[in-house]
């Protein structure tokens, strides 16, 4: 590769950077993003806590042994009458008082049988778990849903930044100017490698904000769980959105106004929102997972999630790693045909047969 070529990758990256960072919309759409996951790592912060402080407050009169395993907020009172009273006056929720029954206590309410309260007093088997590393499921689709949108939400930002890029180009004929100074392949490597730089940094942005809200909320056993899979998740992001971004690219290229966008990407986009849907409707299922982190366009989410469910072996990631190259590598390869062979094409639609025959 000659200093020429690198020369101008270098100088169209540079361009993509400055377009990205100087654009409104995109400011405001990572800001959001970021946001997002930190709101959604304090909610389930805030609803865990008060979940577990969340216990019935009951008055017990004096006289009365409850079960070691009653989760309650209890207070303590010398009769059963100031217990009974302080039901009336709504500063508990019942009260619970002696009885001649074989239990020994009995549960007093004002208006309405407290179902918390006697499911607190009731006696549950003990519980035993053959795998005692599995994960709450209510955990596992939090994280799984975090990853499907962290990366569906950048992938489809910049990827579609780059088709509206390359068809403005074409549309303005300033492709023509910039053919004139630089090859088409750098232009196409240029747009590709600007955008990636800026879907990584915001990849960053929102592991570092996600690592910060889990320290700040007290939720450092949750990082440590997490943190192996996240740093899994920006390295296969980093490669994988290189492919995304090709096909973007090589998709666009083939019209030239901006209204015949979609209808060209939206292959594209499919091949983006179906690992989306899949992580958020089969995150349970190991079958769809494995297959997932072997595919490259949801490699991304799927090992990620595997490495987070511990069903990964080590070898796993690295062999899921050089199948995303291979394939990232032949994707440039075949796009960065079609990008040359339709740039300088305008008027209408390019076939995608013509433009890889050239």
């Amino acid at each position: 590769m000659n200093h020429g070529f690198v020369s101008a990758v270098r100088l169209v990256g540079a361009r993509e950077i400055r377009a990205r960072l100087r654009s409104k919309a995109f400011i405001v759409s990572a800001l959001i993003l970021v946001l997002m996951v930190v709101a959604s790592i304090v909610v389930a912060g805030v609803v865990g806590k008060a979940t577990a402080d969340d216990r019935p407050s009951v008055a017990v009169a004096s006289g009365v042994t409850l079960p070691t395993s009653a989760a309650l907020d209890v207070t303590q009172t010398a009769s059963t009458a100031q217990a009974e009273r302080m039901v009336r006056d709504g500063e508990v929720s019942a009260a619970i008082v002696p009885s001649e029954d074989r239990l020994g206590y009995r549960v007093v309410a004002l208006d309405d049988t407290p179902t918390d309260v006697v499911q607190a007093l009731s006696v549950a088997p003990r519980v035993e778990l053959l795998d005692p590393d599995a994960l709450p499921g209510g955990l596992v689709y939090i994280v799984a849903l975090a990853f499907g949108v962290v990366f569906f939400a950048s992938a489809v930002t910049f990827g579609q930044s780059i088709a509206q890029s390359v068809v403005e180009e074409k549309s303005t004929r300033v492709v023509e100017i910039l053919m004139a100074a630089i090859p088409a392949r750098a232009l196409l490597a240029g747009k590709v490698l600007g955008n990636s730089v800026m879907a990584f940094a915001q990849i960053i942005a929102v592991a570092v904000a996600a690592t910060v809200t889990l320290a700040v909320t007290g939720q450092d056993n949750l990082f440590t769980v997490l943190g192996p899979s996240m740093l899994w998740f920006v390295g296969f992001f980093a490669i994988g959105f290189v492919l995304i971004a090709s096909l973007f690219a090589a998709a666009a290229v083939l019209v030239s106004r901006q209204e015949d966008v979609g209808s060209v990407t939206m292959p594209v986009m499919m091949l983006v929102m179906i690992p989306y849907f899949l992580i958020v409707f089969a995150y349970g299922n190991p079958t769809v997972l494995g297959v997932m982190s072997y595919v490259p366009f949801s490699a991304a989410i799927g090992m990620p999630m595997r490495i987070f469910l511990g069903t990964a072996a080590w070898w796993e990631p690295l062999l899921s790693l050089v199948v995303l190259l291979v394939s990232v590598v032949v994707v440039i390869a075949v796009g960065a045909r079609v990008y040359e062979n339709a740039l300088l094409r305008t008027g209408g639609r390019v076939k995608l047969s013509e433009a890889l025959r050239g």
